[in-house]
């Protein structure tokens, strides 16, 4: 009994940090109706960290507009592009 004992609590702190892992690189959700207006609570550097997150670099001009959609440029595969990102923290680019 205490030789499986041994075995199990290995596995089991193995599997916990592997889980906590995987879900903190997943990258964001994306609704079909994005991005959505509503009250942005999202800082810029927040906004910022979404959009990289989501695969984009050298995020650029980031700007709130009056529907509470952060607006701003990206690199995305050696091409400059437009991203938002809406209250519900959804990351598109046309």
């Amino acid at each position: 009994m205490l030789k499986k004992l041994a075995y199990m609590v290995p596995l089991v702190i193995a599997l916990s940090v592997t889980s906590g892992a995987l879900a903190q690189t997943s990258p964001p959700k994306t609704d079909d109706k994005a991005p959505a207006a509503g009250a942005n609570s999202f800082t810029e550097g927040q906004a910022k960290s979404r959009i990289e997150g989501a695969g984009f670099t050298k995020v650029t001009g980031l700007k709130k507009d009056g529907q509470g959609v952060w607006r701003g440029s990206a690199m995305q595969k050696g091409k400059q592009v437009t991203v938002s990102v809406d209250f519900r923290g959804n990351v598109v680019s046309p």
